[in-house]
């Protein structure tokens, strides 16, 4: 029976890996012909919703499979909030994923080499996320897009939490906030699990089911000084984040 358990749960790990693989595959496929026939504003707009719909499907995907259960319907109060940029800690990979599931009109910085990932990179440039790998150039684009009324998605550590509970925060948040004059609205994410958090592996075995909760936290104005504010807002989650009790 020990064992039973063991390759159920495995087999439902491998089935959730799968199946954001061959999605993010067929979106690509999609995306490509996409970007290049429909005009930018609108293939944004397409590329977000999708990855909304997406991505709440597979987190309902998750809960019916028994590997999460997602407390994280406070997001919704900031659909049609206009421009806020949304500073969220990072203990895991699935972390953007509960945030764009649930908020449409939302960019993200990505890592240059997402941009270029066969899964990943059409339907990050289809939605019009910004690459990361130059700085200032990213700011002034995340800049633009807040001024166009879009919701910039930011996980001040610049990485996963490392170490648990919480990294280092870096100033991009801080400064994006001051350079665009739009407010830093605090995004709690709370789990039970290090699941795909900083060095996990792809094919360890998380104890099943997860729990994660996301809440509204804090809304700050945005700051004068960028160096001394990013202190300020690290010693807040540092402060609001309290681990949900459970296994690894």
């Amino acid at each position: 029976m020990q064992l039973f358990r063991h390759l159920y749960a495995a087999a439902r790990l491998r089935l959730a890996l799968v199946v954001l693989g061959a999605g993010c595959l067929l979106w690509t496929v999609l995306a490509l012909p996409l970007g290049l026939i429909l005009p930018s504003r609108w293939g944004m707009w397409m590329g977000r919703w999708f990855a909304t719909l997406s991505f709440r499907a597979y987190l309902w995907l998750l809960h019916i499979i028994g590997l999460g259960r997602f407390d994280i319907a406070a997001l919704d109060a900031l659909r049609g909030a206009g421009p806020l940029i949304l500073a969220v800690n990072h203990p895991g990979l699935l972390d953007a994923l509960m945030v764009l599931s649930r908020l449409p009109n939302v960019t993200c910085i990505f890592k240059a080499s997402l941009m270029r990932n066969p899964l990943w990179g059409a339907g990050a440039r289809l939605a019009g996320y910004i690459r990361n790998d130059l700085f200032l150039g990213a700011v002034n684009l995340a800049v633009e897009e807040l001024h166009r009324g879009s919701q910039l998605l930011l996980f001040p550590e610049g990485t996963r939490s490392y170490p648990m509970p919480l990294g280092e925060f870096q100033v991009g948040t801080a400064y994006i906030s001051y350079r665009s004059g739009i407010p830093i609205q605090t995004i709690i994410i709370e789990q039970d699990s290090q699941f795909l958090g900083k060095g996990w592996p792809w094919l360890k075995r998380p104890d099943m089911p997860m729990h994660f909760r996301i809440r509204l936290g804090k809304r700050f104005d945005p700051p004068t000084n960028p160096m001394v504010f990013t202190q300020t807002l690290a010693e807040y989650f540092r402060s609001e984040i309290k681990p949900l009790s459970g296994g690894a």
